[in-house]
């Protein structure tokens, strides 16, 4: 668990999740790009500069969200990640929103006063503002990229797939990556069948 920037974030569960995106993030701009990060496991610094056009086309939210190479950690690969219902309906409300406007700012998320992107210490300290609201422990902006690659293996996604989604150069540093769940250990014993 992270306790003070320190340690592994924390895999939210169902409950944390619905909790965070009913109850926590009133904005639809804070719900939008905490989506991002979610629904299309992405880095929060990903999620924060991406561009307008990356996410939003002529006829409104895009089926593939770009993750240009210049943007991610190891800078080398441009990723095309296909965009969740939930996701979609999350941009369109942040699209239809007035907050989403602005004609000379190329960046889906804008920072202060409409210039740049939002920085992702400002995003971080929105998730631990609305953590503490709702009183829950241990979660940090990389959190959301944990949980949706750990759910993914869960659900039999085979890693190749996932690999592909999170960019992560080596097979290796994607299974370290991944979290271990109580779920995952109880279904381990019980295929115990002697």
């Amino acid at each position: 668990m992270k306790v003070n920037r320190f340690g592994r974030a924390e895999i939210l569960t169902s409950t944390q999740i619905s909790s965070l995106f009913n109850d926590g993030f009133v904005n639809p701009r804070d719900r939008a790009l905490f989506g991002v990060c979610l629904y299309a496991a992405v880095r929060i610094n990903e999620a924060c500069t991406l561009f307008y056009a990356d996410a939003i086309g002529f006829k409104g939210v895009r089926d593939k969200l770009v993750i240009r190479s210049f943007n991610t950690k190891g800078k080398q690969d441009t990723r095309e990640i296909d965009t969740h219902p939930r996701l979609k309906q999350y941009l369109k409300e942040y699209f239809d929103s007035e907050q989403s406007l602005n004609k000379y700012n190329p960046y889906l998320f804008p920072g202060r006063h409409g210039r740049g992107h939002i920085h992702k210490a400002s995003a971080d300290r929105i998730l631990r503002e609305v953590c503490k609201k709702l009183e829950i422990e241990g979660v940090s902006t990389h959190s959301f990229r944990r949980t949706a690659l750990t759910q993914m293996s869960d659900a039999g996604v085979p890693l190749r797939h996932i690999q592909a989604i999170s960019g992560h150069r080596t097979l290796a540093a994607l299974e370290r990556y991944l979290g271990v769940t109580d779920k995952q250990k109880q279904h381990a014993i019980s295929t115990l069948d002697f």
